[in-house]
């Protein structure tokens, strides 16, 4: 089925163009500071596990704000929420490289989170509250680039920066590119209706804060401990219970902070299942191959950063067909890809040609386009208007969360299978085993794919059913 090209409008596209800054710092951000822990540890004196904290606080302050931004976007209204989070996000950055110590850039890349964990919730309510059901995919598209591109580049961005200039050059990068994206917000973006709020739910946003934050660090522990570590397990057990406590607060609540009730939408139960397994699948598969060519091959970190790129242009080539067919099929088409290109992965050597790993690697980054993009637009073509703000976050923290858990579970599996190899070949090896795993993931995620595909076609039934009856009353 063929979506109609119905044309975007002016504000539209100044929408879009506006929210890609944005989203772009706020995704690079995520990725470009892994390379520099080393760096950080020496020039700021601290040890690894106290600098490894400049990452984890970052992606903390994500998960803590991400929840609030629905209801503070319908008390203050988006645009304005949106103009916040980029000057808080800008100021944040500059004060992270001003900083004097570990202390103080830690700090600020709590406040640089804060407002980086608000630009693309808040972002895609812009534009989809201008967008219509059939220009979704292609808005969609358009936003990817930047949540695809920017963690794939990051690492190399991050190396050429701290190898070229120094550490700091890493958050000067944002500052100019966040007073250019926050004036051009102020100038561009439609002033919304603000104050149409109800009160704001603290219960709820304690609980879901509290256990996103718990298993995200508890994951972020895990990955960095390689093993089963105390302070996971207990960061682990006490996020699951808060977000048990808020499911069924949630379920009660009359105003709850997220409306929980939208998973009766089979298709958006589908749609959001298949986001949380892809990004599993993606970017918990995407910390494997940097590591590869720097434990096997020996190459440094820019390198290593420059030969993942080929991910970001397959799914840059995907772009343009991820909204010409129905959603649920070009998922789950998608889907089919990613476990393919998955395949050659699981047989790595230490002499692996590059060139075949590069092919393969545009092929899997078509694959992801496919799936993750299509199954994000089903989401919102399955709820009115009015439920995208409760709708937004929930996709922002699932996508998030299952990066988080696919990389925390690889590195894991990695790491177990690295301590008994300790031969190039038998490195290779291990990545090839673990990247089994990332396969088995991928094929998980094509489940929800079929339901939301099946999901569809029963819509377009029902559809031409009732249009028939419509013009056969007519005609009578």
């Amino acid at each position: 089925m063929t979506v109609s090209a119905e044309p975007f409008s002016p504000a539209l596209r100044r929408s879009v163009g506006v929210v890609m800054i944005g989203a772009t710092l706020s995704f690079l951000d995520s990725t470009v500071v892994n390379v520099a822990v080393h760096t950080l540890s020496a020039d700021l004196h601290a040890g690894l596990g106290t600098v490894q904290w400049v990452v984890t606080a970052y992606l903390l302050a994500l998960a803590a704000v991400i929840p609030v931004t629905g209801w503070a976007a319908r008390r203050f209204g988006a645009a304005r929420l949106y103009v916040v989070a980029l000057a808080v996000f800008t100021v944040g950055s500059a004060l992270c490289a001003c900083s004097p110590s570990v202390g103080t850039l830690i700090a600020s890349r709590v406040l640089q989170g804060v407002g980086g964990g608000a630009i693309m919730p808040v972002g895609a309510m812009i534009w989809t509250a201008q967008a219509s059901k059939a220009q979704m995919g292609r808005v969609m598209a358009l936003i990817a680039v930047p949540v695809v591109l920017a963690p794939t580049l990051g690492p190399a961005v991050g190396g050429l920066l701290v190898q070229g200039i120094g550490w700091q050059a890493i958050f000067w990068l944002n500052v100019p590119f966040g007073v250019v994206g926050t004036a051009l917000a102020v100038r561009l973006l439609p002033r919304g209706p603000a104050g149409d709020a109800e009160p704001l739910d603290v219960t709820g946003l304690v609980l879901a804060s509290a256990g996103i934050v718990g298993i995200t660090y508890g994951l972020a522990e895990l990955g960095a401990a390689a093993g089963p570590d105390t302070a996971a397990a207990v960061a682990l057990s006490a996020g699951s219970a808060a977000l048990a406590g808020f499911v069924v607060h949630a379920l009660r609540a009359k105003q709850p902070l997220l409306d929980l009730r939208l998973y009766g939408n089979r298709a958006f139960t589908a749609a959001s299942v298949a986001t949380f397994a892809l990004g599993a699948a993606n970017f918990g598969g995407m910390i494997l191959m940097p590591l590869y060519f720097q434990t096997v091959r020996g190459e440094n970190v820019v390198i290593a950063g420059l030969l993942i790129a080929p991910t970001g242009i397959g799914a840059l080539l995907a772009a343009p067909f991820t909204d010409r067919y129905g959603a649920g099929a070009t998922a789950f088409t998608g889907a089919a890809v990613l476990a393919v290109a998955t395949v050659p992965f699981a047989f790595l050597t230490a002499t692996t040609s590059y060139t075949l790993l590069c092919l393969v690697m545009v092929v899997r980054g078509i694959g992801f386009g496919l799936s993750i993009i299509p199954a994000t637009t089903a989401a919102y073509r399955a709820l009115p208007p009015d439920k995208i703000p409760d709708a937004t976050p929930q996709l922002n923290v699932l996508q998030r969360v299952g990066g988080a858990i696919g990389t925390a579970v690889l590195t894991v599996v990695l790491d177990g299978r690295l301590g008994h190899r300790p031969s190039r070949a038998g490195q290779a090896g291990a990545f090839g085993t673990t990247f089994l795993w990332v396969l088995a993931i991928t094929v998980a995620a094509a489940v929800p794919a079929v339901v939301l595909a099946r999901a569809e076609l029963h819509a377009r039934r029902r559809t031409a059913v009732s249009r028939l009856a419509e013009a056969t009353g007519t005609e009578r």
